[in-house]
């Protein structure tokens, strides 16, 4: 399975409640973009946040969070969060919000 359909869902359903969401297949699996810039995402269990360059350590040291080395470098900015740190609605939606707010914070493309 590229990526965890029912992650998938729960995500869209959070961001299409209050934003235009286009989805587009990056990674190995489904992002999740907000005026134009890749807000979230998922690749295979794991949920893949964009969460920019001053949240990034914060970020980091949370519960279940890793850094994001998809092509085998640190991709900074960007982390993952393994099942058990998204696996409530509360804690989905803290991250997801997160995401967000760096994402908002840039120019529309």
């Amino acid at each position: 399975m590229p990526f965890n359909e029912h992650l998938a869902r729960r995500v869209r359903d959070m961001l299409a409640a209050e934003h235009s969401v286009k989805e587009k297949r990056m990674f190995g699996g489904l992002a999740f973009m907000v005026n134009g810039h890749m807000c979230c995402g998922v690749v295979n269990e794991n949920l893949v946040l964009r969460v920019g360059a001053e949240e990034y350590e914060r970020a980091l040291s949370r519960p279940h969070a890793r850094v994001m080395d998809f092509t085998g470098r640190e991709m900074k900015g960007f982390v993952y969060v393994d099942p058990q740190g998204w696996g409530t609605t509360a804690r989905l939606r803290n991250w997801i919000e997160l995401s967000l707010k760096f994402v908002l914070s840039l120019p529309p493309k």
